[in-house]
């Protein structure tokens, strides 16, 4: 018999941007946040270009990068507008933005891209089906393609279509799926393990919330049905992070809006055996701002922030070396620091300062 040890914990907490809503992607050891709301707050919507924030996650450090000017021969419809409830993901040096909407309730469904290694936004030019406006859909990327799946709309409400831009031609198209497809959410998320895209959660129209997983082929363009082998489920939730580790998905927090329910939990769900499990990190995690956080992937380490509770930012290690193990005792024994090798002190450091962001 084999036993298996969770090593999860909790091993930063700082603060990081104001931001709600945003949307966010890692680029190698950096995470690139795109737009979004302060808290509840989002009469600042109305500014002309999105912001975009960048976390090192060596330094733990922020910076902001300075609006784009518009030379000559650039068009200034090539950035987008500040927004929220729009997505991001990541293809080759290309983070391409979609969707999403202006506090003045302006939808988009303009494809915007931006360039990892220029830090310089482009329009590209596209063809085929093009998904009508919305916002609080998901995305994800299987190789070159990116799957934009649910969403809502104020004409039609809740979306469950699946459109993919294949970005190798710059074409969208509508799939027409088989089976018997998710039913229509927002605030759910959308992740791929393998050739399949899991769905979980979400608002559907109505305020119904959702705890259940749905599972699309992307090779069949199949909805494929499955039946859960345990009792043991999370809560029904909106506005959680989902991210997949070693075949497996994992989803923390989110809010039951209907219930009055904040959730900082955390979830395992294993595609083989369709069974949930509750992780319990060891460390501090976040509590009750864990509704539209953005969360990111680099390496083993998961970074969250922001959220309806201002500007928190933890990291999730989900394999913590000897090395962070050891700092992590440095700061919560209050060890003397001063014969530790200077690189060592300049990281303890860094995990115990607010970062001050400054403009690049």
């Amino acid at each position: 018999m084999v036993l298996v040890f969770e090593t999860l914990r909790w091993t930063l907490y700082l603060k990081g941007p104001q931001r709600a809503n945003h949307a966010a992607v890692a680029v190698g050891l950096n995470v690139y946040s795109f737009g979004g709301s302060i808290g509840l707050v989002a009469t600042y919507m109305n500014r002309d270009q999105i912001e975009v924030h960048i976390f090192n996650t060596v330094s733990l450090r922020w910076i902001k990068l300075t609006p784009m000017t518009t030379g000559r021969g650039e068009h200034p419809l090539a950035v987008p507008s500040m927004r929220m409830g729009h997505t991001a993901v990541l293809i080759a040096d290309v983070i391409y933005v979609w969707g999403g909407f202006k506090y003045t309730r302006d939808f988009c469904n303009v494809l915007y891209a931006f360039d990892v290694n220029t830090h310089r936004w482009f329009k590209p030019t596209i063809s085929g089906n093009v998904p009508e406006t919305r916002y609080n859909h998901s995305a994800c990327v299987l190789v070159k393609v990116m799957y934009i799946f649910g969403g809502f709309n104020l004409m039609t409400g809740c979306s469950n279509d699946i459109h993919k831009m294949d970005t190798t031609t710059m074409f969208w198209s509508l799939i027409n799926t088989t089976g018997t497809p998710a039913p229509g959410s927002l605030y759910h998320t959308a992740t791929i393990i393998g050739k399949k895209m899991y769905v979980f959660g979400g608002q559907g129209d109505q305020f119904n919330y959702s705890n259940n997983i749905y599972v699309f082929d992307t090779e069949a363009d199949c909805w494929l049905h499955s039946v859960t082998s345990t009792q043991l489920l999370p809560e029904k939730r909106r506005g959680h992070s989902a991210f997949a580790y070693n075949g497996e998905l994992y989803i923390f927090g989110g809010d039951n809006y209907r219930l009055n329910t904040t959730l900082d939990d955390l979830w395992k769900f294993n595609p083989e055996t369709f069974s949930w499990k509750k992780i319990e990190p060891k460390g501090k995690g976040p509590c009750s701002s864990s509704f539209r956080m953005c969360c990111c992937m680099v390496g083993d380490r998961i970074v969250l922030f922001g959220g309806y509770i201002p500007d928190d930012m933890y990291i999730l290690d989900l394999s913590p070396g000897l090395k962070t193990l050891c700092k992590l005792a440095v700061i919560q024994y209050g060890l003397e620091q001063s014969g530790l090798p200077h690189d060592i002190r300049w990281e303890l450091a860094a995990m115990t300062t607010n970062s001050n962001r400054t403009l690049c």
